[in-house]
């Protein structure tokens, strides 16, 4: 288990990590469906989707880390990469095509 300090510093990291997510989630949704989903963010961002990742703690802290050291720009790429599919997946779930969809739109916007 790590020191008192270890585990501030990580929930100082948790904390900026879990803020650029949040804007991460609000702008993707705004992007994708061009509309306000509250519902929706709060799915991307709980705790109950990050433990697909790990301790969710330790995900928002990775988060934070990779903005500090190399931006929000750099911070939206690791969470396209590594958080958005498993999010789409399971969003295609809870209404089919709705993943599909989100990849067509996604492919278009990056392609421009």
């Amino acid at each position: 288990m790590g020191t008192g300090a270890d585990l501030g510093r990580l929930r100082d990291e948790a904390w900026i990590g879990d803020a650029v997510l949040s804007l991460f989630a609000r702008q993707h949704i705004l992007q994708q469906d061009g509309t306000l989903d509250a519902a929706k963010s709060s799915r991307m961002t709980s705790n109950q989707f990050l433990s697909a990742f790990g301790e969710p703690t330790a995900v928002e802290a990775r988060i934070g880390r990779v903005y500090q050291a190399a931006g929000l720009s750099a911070a939206f790429s690791w969470i396209e990469t590594e958080i958005l599919p498993l999010f789409l997946k399971q969003e295609s779930r809870r209404s089919p095509g709705t993943a599909a969809a989100y990849r067509r739109k996604a492919v278009r916007t990056q392609n421009v």
